[in-house]
């Protein structure tokens, strides 16, 4: 129900016209003590924190240790630490910062919007949930290969080809996913170090954000971009074209195997961030509807 005074998305009800099928293809990639990250990140820990047996010897919990506990119910209960830029995740716009005073897009500084607990300001908590039309371009198909080489940078000619040969029609204000082959190895770390570094080169950004107008951008690597950057004085020039330049999220870690295995190129897109304040990222879990 639209609420009064609030006005209808049309690009919402045009992508939940895309289905036809009803199938769900899930985007995700497990995480797990031990998975393959970046150098930067912390590790992904999963912790017990409360057992059954635990309680028992703690004494502490009298609702699960009174005489009428007749069914022995226990808890178990766990602790997650890790970086929300562990596997599928999406950047918040605060992620990355440029010049001396360390700003990022809407014009956030360091000094002013950085406190102890994160930035203030375009935060995780800010990232919208994605309703959106979808659309996969296989880069690694369109040249020919499982899994697109160390360092290949997709430029925009890459995209265009790919795009006409698979019949992809990008549209104004789709969520666009990129396969770089990277994901069919997921989560074999001495595999995924054999391709490290393919991903989206500048121009393909701009292509696909000024000529097609892309909402939102994806795909299944985890530096998203190709590394290491063409010009060494000029790292990530992707992330600070899409996040501080244009306000674009960006999704890495896409599972998109399942999808390219039975051709599916248009779908509805759906993620929904989790609201957490002061991070720079959220895990996720996007699916696709064909």
């Amino acid at each position: 129900m639209i609420e009064p005074g609030v006005e209808a998305d049309a690009s919402v009800l045009d992508a939940l016209s895309v289905p036809r099928r009803g199938r769900i293809y899930d985007l995700e990639v497990e995480r797990f003590r031990g998975m393959p990250l970046w150098d930067g990140h912390p590790s992904f820990e999963v912790l017990s924190y409360r057992t059954p047996r635990g309680i028992r010897v703690q004494g502490d919990q009298e609702w699960l240790l009174r005489e009428n506990n007749t069914w022995n119910l226990g808890v178990i209960s766990d602790f997650v630490l890790g970086t929300t830029h562990s596997g599928t995740h999406v950047d918040a716009l605060s992620h990355i910062t440029v010049g001396e005073d360390n700003h990022w897009h809407g014009g956030f500084t360091e000094a002013e919007h950085l406190g102890d607990w994160g930035p203030t300001r375009e935060d995780a908590s800010a990232i919208p949930p994605f309703v959106l039309r979808g659309v996969v371009v296989d880069v690694a198909a369109a040249v020919g290969v499982d899994r697109l080489p160390n360092g290949y940078g997709i430029s925009a000619e890459d995209l265009r080809r790919a795009s006409e040969d698979q019949g992809v029609k990008i549209e104004r204000g789709d969520a666009v996913l990129i396969r770089t082959g990277q994901a069919s190895v997921w989560p074999d770390s001495d595999a995924l170090r054999q391709t490290v570094g393919s991903g989206l080169a500048l121009d393909g950004a701009r292509w696909l954000v000024e000529e097609m107008g892309a909402r939102l951008l994806g795909n299944d690597t985890e530096s998203f971009e190709q590394v290491p950057a063409p010009d060494p004085t000029h790292p990530n020039p992707v992330h600070k074209y899409l996040l501080v330049e244009q306000g674009i999220h960006i999704v890495e870690n896409l599972y998109l195997e399942e999808l390219a295995r039975d051709l599916v190129r248009e779908f509805l897109f759906v993620m929904l961030p989790l609201k957490i304040r002061g991070a720079t990222a959220s895990m996720v879990r996007p699916i696709a509807i064909a």
